[in-house]
């Protein structure tokens, strides 16, 4: 047996996620891989490289590991060691993007399986206010992942026969999830579906409806594959509408142009909404012509009016979140215009922010990975991509908002059909997924910021899921 792909996933002030997976030794799957080898496993973990003197276990065997360490000390530096019937993980490589899966320090790489070390941070000053799940590319209807038109490495990975759906197992999970997680609102930002079907945003709705009601427990916008292409009426606004007056979830507005909320005329997929005190704003990042394969891009009605959105309370606390990041960098993979929003309206919006103070935060999707920027044009403002749903990592990145800062943390989905199909689906890109997805470092999926934002009030009681969601 082999103990590898050792990661260390979610690392907050007072605790850490770690995941690693076991092999049979030899074995081959078909697609290079070892064949899993179901076993227990077990981290121990202490303040001395020479004393891990604390153990964390699973509570069943599987071949797919995740342990959570708790009561961790916030600024303190763990020592720990993944292990399987004796045999110490190794860690996910990053050697094509200098990265380390496994800590915040280099600190046993020099040994076979460590031990690894990580600092805890600090927690974000303050109250606690609220915590919001940042999610994208569910996919819902999407049979092959990692298929790229005319890259022959990029063979595509399929559902072992007789499970259901890996969009569907990986949708259920992120609910499942997040409510585990003590999320109070979702946003999902964009390729809901994998064509705009509209069987496959019916489903989409009535997966993510299992968090809540939809345009007040969650919210959602449009991705370039939500865009139904040749084949009649766009579905996205009748699965997902967005009111004149800004509120998603209330149906179609009275008549065209800004209603009191400020938000968009009929069909549009982009709103304005505000939540105690901090104002989310979501985009649709495909409001244009094309195959969904180019560069991102805004209607000028909408960067107009999401500008005027911006310049009105600049000072308040503010989320933004669309579909194509701002930029993208650090890639070990070629990065083309489609990657991202079309580079002119990039560089409108960071100068819009760059003027507007009360924006925090800016969450994408669409390169499905893990990624934190701060530009130089708005230092303020975070640009977090969050990988995937549908595959490898799996999961959804949790922004906990304090009276005085703010946290990402990303979690993997932690049912069992989610960590098997993430295990399975790290084999795109021949093999080489991880090296751009999982993030370069701890910090691009675990983050802490501070800065005033007590002008938010805390989140109220949610209301219970909707009878007969999931």
């Amino acid at each position: 047996m082999s103990a590898v792909n050792l990661e260390l996933v979610t690392l907050t002030e007072d605790r850490a996620v770690i995941t690693w997976h076991t092999g049979a030794e030899g074995s081959d799957d078909g697609f290079g891989h070892m064949v899993p080898a179901v076993t227990e496993g077990e981290v121990v973990y202490g303040t001395h490289p020479a004393r891990l003197n604390r153990t964390a276990a699973e509570g069943r065997r599987t071949a797919h590991h995740y342990v959570e360490l708790t009561g961790l000390e916030p600024g303190q530096t763990y020592y720990y060691q993944a292990r399987s019937r004796g045999t110490a993980a190794t860690p996910t490589p990053l050697h094509l993007v200098k990265g380390n899966a496994v800590g915040t320090s280099l600190h046993g790489f020099g040994t076979h399986g460590g031990p690894y070390s990580f600092t805890t941070p600090q927690p974000p000053p303050g109250r606690h206010l609220l915590s919001v799940a940042l999610c994208n590319d569910l996919h819902l209807g999407e049979t092959t992942a990692g298929l790229v038109a005319g890259v022959p490495m990029m063979r595509g990975i399929s559902q072992r026969l007789g499970l259901a759906p890996y969009p569907e197992v990986m949708g259920r999970a992120l609910v499942e999830e997040a409510h585990r997680r003590g999320a109070d609102r979702l946003v999902a930002a964009g390729d809901i579906s994998a064509g705009g079907a509209p069987r496959d945003l019916t489903e989409a709705r009535r997966l993510l409806d299992g968090f809540g009601t939809y345009g007040q427990d969650y919210f959602v916008v449009r991705g370039n594959h939500d865009r139904r292409r040749g084949q009649g009426e766009d579905s996205f606004p009748h699965a997902f509408p967005v009111a004149v007056g800004g509120r998603p979830g209330d149906g179609p507005g009275d008549g065209p142009g800004d209603g009191p909320g400020g938000g968009p005329g009929d069909g549009a997929a982009y709103f304005v909404q505000d939540l105690g005190g901090l104002r989310i704003i979501g985009l649709d990042t495909y409001e244009k012509k094309g195959n969904g394969a180019n560069s991102g891009g805004l209607s000028d009605e909408q960067l107009s009016w999401f500008r005027a959105r911006l310049r009105d309370h600049a000072d308040q606390p503010t989320m933004v979140f669309g579909h194509h990041p701002l930029t993208v960098r650090n890639s070990p993979f070629p990065v083309t215009g489609g990657q991202r929003l079309n580079r002119r309206q990039a560089r409108t919006i960071l100068d819009a922010y760059a003027a507007a103070p009360g924006v925090f935060l800016h969450h994408a999707g669409h390169t499905h990975r893990n990624k934190r920027t701060v530009l130089p044009q708005a230092r303020h403002v975070t640009l977090q991509e969050v990988g995937a749903v549908k595959e490898y990592p799996g999961g959804f990145c949790l922004l906990r908002v304090h009276t005085g800062g703010y946290a990402l943390n990303y979690y993997k989905t932690s049912s069992g059909p989610a960590r098997e199909w993430s295990e399975r689906s790290r084999r795109v890109a021949a093999g080489l997924w991880p090296q751009y997805a999982l993030g370069r470092s701890v910090c691009d999926r675990n983050s802490v910021t501070v800065r005033d934002l007590s002008g938010i009030e805390p989140a109220g009681v949610r209301r219970p899921a909707l009878d007969g969601a999931v």
